[in-house]
């Protein structure tokens, strides 16, 4: 079931639908005026017959709308459309993407637990793991994501939870999740993972292994740069039911409707998108790889990258995101950065628009040098969102930045 309210009426629910029309069509609650759109519920609570309907629906006897903060008719929308795509049995919305990645991991954990994670994440996700939790007496224990060596000896200690994200921000790496996932729940640790550079179009953690699957729909879901929003899914009823429910009822990080109608009018072209994010990125990164200023080039859909096979062993396409770096250190990067005229610097990815950022100095500047080093993140190096753009226009835009920017 989905978080917060009764399930859609008249949903027409067929889990034979193919992903693009899940993607238009599930989750759809039509109000007495049979709308063709999606509706939207600007409420914040709901009203009762008698106070004996107030008693029992506070009670849990009848199942129904409370109050917005527990559930809203147009987040259960969104909530469906999402889980019937990532083949979840639950999902909840909540305000962003680290209210969902704070929510999953605190959710679960009591002082004295452990957390194992992927040493390359995303800053905020960094600073989660390394210095909110352990304030409450959680261990946590970061490892290289791509050495199963290193998950192994980490994993011979019973932990709580597995956090990763593959592809990471900003290197990309390609972490197994299968392997993972099988050494955590040995472990008794249930897997966490943050799938926002790969999408549900791509790539299915639940399938291979993940026990939980959390998203920034700021991302890829909204794509237009238009609101915020996360979400969290999992199979895992206990999970579900026993950690993440009364903890979101209580500290209340979620969706408002507004915020979910939009994120539902976005997973009807995110298939489509997508499809057109990856080519876009695929010539891209070519292109980049034969230019005479450019010192490395990382995309999981190239031979080169690192862990190209486990990449498209597990996703379906190379992604969206390119990584690379100009020579010439930090001064050369800004120089390239600040010479592109249709790019945007910005530290947002998935919109319709390219979007580029220096992640040394946005994204993971609070990392130690040390700690930047370990991950590979250079002052050479800029994050490329690759947009919707003409992708001959965006090649002309690097080309001519580039050239601004010999080393």
């Amino acid at each position: 079931m989905l978080w917060g309210g009764p399930m859609s009426n008249g949903i027409k629910k067929n889990i034979s639908w193919r992903p693009q029309t899940q993607l238009v069509r599930s989750g759809i609650t039509r109000s007495l005026f049979e709308e063709t759109s999606e509706s939207l519920f600007l409420t914040s609570g709901y009203i009762y017959d008698t106070a004996e309907n107030a008693e029992a629906a506070f009670k849990g006897d009848t199942q129904r709308y409370i109050y917005s903060r527990y559930g809203n008719p147009t987040v259960s929308m969104f909530q469906e459309r999402l889980a019937m795509l990532e083949g979840a049995a639950h999902c909840v919305a909540t305000a962003s993407g680290m209210a969902a990645v704070f929510a999953a991991l605190a959710c679960m954990v009591d002082a004295g637990d452990r957390i194992v994670a992927s040493r390359a994440l995303f800053g905020s996700c960094y600073y989660i793991v390394n210095e909110v939790l352990p304030r409450f007496g959680i261990k946590s224990k970061f490892v290289d994501g791509t050495d199963l060596n290193q998950w192994t000896e980490a994993l011979k200690e019973p932990a709580k939870a597995v956090f990763l994200e593959t592809p990471s921000n900003p290197t990309l790496e390609i972490i197994d999740i299968s392997k993972v996932a099988e050494l955590a729940h040995a472990a008794g640790a249930r897997v966490i993972v943050d799938n926002v550079f790969a999408t549900p179009i791509l790539q299915r953690p639940l399938e291979l292994g993940a026990d939980v699957v959390m998203y920034s729909t700021t991302k890829h879901i909204d794509g237009q740069g238009r609101a915020l929003g996360g979400a969290i899914l999992t199979n895992d009823d206990s999970f579900f039911a026993d950690y993440l429910t009364p903890f979101l009822r209580h500290t209340g990080p979620s969706m408002s409707p507004f915020n979910a109608w939009i994120m539902l009018k976005g997973l009807e072209t995110l298939g489509i998108r997508i499809e057109r994010h990856c080519q876009n990125a695929r010539a891209i990164a070519e292109f980049l790889t034969n230019h005479k200023n450019i010192k490395t080039v990382l995309y999981p859909g190239l031979d080169s990258h690192p862990q190209h096979t486990l990449a498209m062993g597990q996703m379906s396409d190379g992604a969206t995101v390119v990584t690379f770096e100009v020579p010439g250190g930090k001064a050369n990067a800004f120089r390239f950065l600040n010479a592109l005229q249709i790019i945007n610097i910005s530290n947002n990815l998935g919109d319709a628009k390219s979007l580029i950022t220096h992640p040394a100095t946005t994204t993971h500047q609070r990392l130690t040098d040390d700690e930047r080093t370990h991950l590979g993140i250079t002052a050479s190096m800029s994050r490329l969102s690759v947009g919707l753009e003409d992708v001959q226009d965006l090649i002309e835009d690097l080309d001519q930045a580039l050239g601004a920017a010999p080393g």
